[in-house]
């Protein structure tokens, strides 16, 4: 038995030592952690509830201060409603649980919808986050649901889950984002309630073909890669997100979606091969002479010229996935350290927003695509929604607890 393998079963044996059968959580408020830790979730708290009354009134979720509360079918609807599970999970407050199944509930037909691959985002992050935090079994069937949808988005031929549809204008007949693999973790989820093998079998199709097509040398990647959907054959990288050419582009939140995806490919199957890939996209990113030394990434790690315009949310995936892999490895401490750096640069003034402005947003100098000028130096939700992810990480790891602790996985 390799030692990566015994690692990881070691790991799974604590994660089931230590989960609590209780469906109610108790909170982790009252956890050992430093003082900026609480002072950031007292943050989120109150921007979560500032931004409540205006949800509950219009049954939209908040994207950014650019795009307002957009409808259940955008890729970002479900990471509101993740936040305030988060805030049930921080706190153990029956508030925070009644308020996130409420907003939850306003994401039910999404698990039907198979119109793109974000319904990994939409469903896992809401109704997955419940179910893990509850035991509701309606949220257990959510996610089940949202899978079979996902995987009709899957070809045989490609060995790759379609992100995005054809599109003539860009000449995609197969486009396949970094972003997908983030939806990995509903179908190994739902291959857990429901027992059915083909949704795991569809993933790690998926990550060992982004593997073989989607990296280059130096562990960076484009945003997109095409394939032939008739012959399943690679046709070229290309970009949607990040700097315009596709041979050097590093979009940072790209390479921070790549990250989080290879890491849990490492949690879900033990297998060295994903964890030496993870641990190599964070060598790529750690010692990247653009890092920036409070360690939030420019907006692309190889634009030319690089630019001031920052990327908070791709630090907060960043910090969120180091922290996970810190837990698998023997450089453990290197990636908790950086986490950490990361998770207090973001805490500080300069990112971290003031109660009752940013639009009720927490962190600020979020970029979503900076060629296209669109939320731009701004707010994004799912830069609040992995902030807060990390810093619950974070408390656990500090506290000796398992990253999964509320998880009622068999």
């Amino acid at each position: 038995m390799n030692k990566s393998l015994k690692h990881y079963l070691l790991v799974l044996l604590i994660v089931i030592l230590c989960t609590p059968q209780s469906s109610n959580a108790q909170g982790l408020c009252k956890e050992e952690a430093p003082g900026w830790v609480h002072k950031a979730f007292d943050v989120i708290e109150k921007q979560a509830d500032g931004m409540l009354k205006e949800v509950k009134r219009t049954q939209l979720t908040p994207r950014s201060i650019e795009r307002g509360l957009r409808p259940s079918k955008d890729w970002t609807s479900g990471f509101y409603p993740g936040i305030l599970w988060y805030l049930y999970e921080y706190t153990g407050k029956a508030h925070w649980q009644k308020e996130a199944a409420t907003v939850t509930a306003y994401l039910e037909k999404e698990q039907y919808s198979n119109h793109d691959h974000d319904i990994g985002f939409r469903i896992y992050c809401s109704y997955g986050n419940g179910y893990l935090l509850t035991g509701e079994e309606q949220y257990k069937a959510a996610v089940v649901n949202a899978a079979k949808a996902l995987c009709t988005r899957f070809s045989e031929k490609t060995q790759s889950i379609m992100s995005w549809n054809p599109n003539k204008e860009r000449d995609w007949k197969y486009p396949v984002i970094i972003d997908n693999m983030m939806n990995l973790e509903l179908l190994f989820e739902a291959t857990r309630f429901s027992g059915d093998q083909s949704f795991t079998d569809i993933a790690t199709k998926h990550a060992l073909q982004t593997m073989k097509f989607h990296y280059r040398a130096d562990y960076s990647c484009p945003h997109v890669v095409d394939y032939d959907a008739e012959t399943g054959a690679f046709r070229r990288m290309d970009y949607n997100n990040g700097f315009s050419d596709p041979k050097t582009a590093a979009w940072s939140r790209g390479q921070s979606w790549g990250l989080y995806g290879f890491t849990l490919m490492f949690r879900e199957t033990g297998e060295a091969q994903y964890l030496s890939f993870a641990e190599n996209i964070a060598e790529f990113l750690l010692s990247h002479p653009n890092m920036p030394e409070d360690m939030v990434p420019y907006w692309d790690y190889h634009a030319p010229k690089i630019p001031t315009m920052r990327d908070a949310s791709a630090a907060a995936i960043m910090a969120s996935a180091l922290l996970e892999l810190s837990t698998y490895t023997d450089n453990g401490k290197r990636y908790y350290k950086a986490a950490e750096k990361i998770l207090t640069s973001l805490s500080s003034e300069q990112y971290l927003a003031q109660p009752g402005t940013n639009g009720h947003f927490v962190i600020k100098h979020a970029t979503g695509n900076y060629l296209n000028g669109s939320e731009v130096d701004g707010t994004l939700i799912y830069a609040d929604y992995y902030y807060a992810e990390a810093l619950l990480r974070y408390i656990k790891l500090n506290n000796n607890q398992s990253l999964f602790s509320y998880d009622p996985r068999q």
